[in-house]
């Protein structure tokens, strides 16, 4: 028999302002790939819009298939493309963050888990910001 062990009130949001940088990693990596899995559904769900169009060259040609028309569709939603920015950002830092962990699981930079925690959200933010004038229309983006 165990002792009961008192984990606090689930609402102690109070706790956050005590994480560490490396509680923040592992919450973003895990929130991140939480993100990614969903991304992943949904677009499933709009590939499988292309499937009655696969054997029709002309609905194709013509712009005139299911698949052409919801993804032009979702394109011309300002909304989707700042998600689109969001889900680079999840992705980017997913990946950079598992290339740290995977760094510190060979033994790479043990002791500077804080500072690389660090340069993965600068690195994240470098490669979002570089990236963001692809996602987002010209007269939005000022450079």
């Amino acid at each position: 028999m165990s002792a009961p062990y008192d984990r606090g009130r689930i609402e102690d949001f109070g706790r956050f302002r005590r994480f560490s940088a490396g509680m923040w990693a592992w919450v973003l990596h895990k929130a991140t790939g939480w993100v990614l899995i969903g991304y992943l559904f949904a677009h499933i769900a709009v590939l499988s819009t292309a499937i009655p169009a696969a054997g029709n060259a002309e609905a194709i040609a013509a712009e005139a298939d299911l698949y052409t028309r919801t993804l032009q569709g979702l394109e011309g939603i300002f909304l989707v493309r700042v998600l689109e920015v969001g889900l680079l950002t999840a992705a980017v830092f997913h990946m950079v963050n598992g290339i740290r962990l995977l760094l510190v699981d060979l033994g790479i930079g043990l002791e500077r888990q804080v500072q690389t925690f660090y340069a993965s959200l600068v690195v994240t933010a470098v490669i979002v910001l570089a990236s963001i004038p692809v996602f987002l229309p010209p007269e939005v983006v000022p450079w």
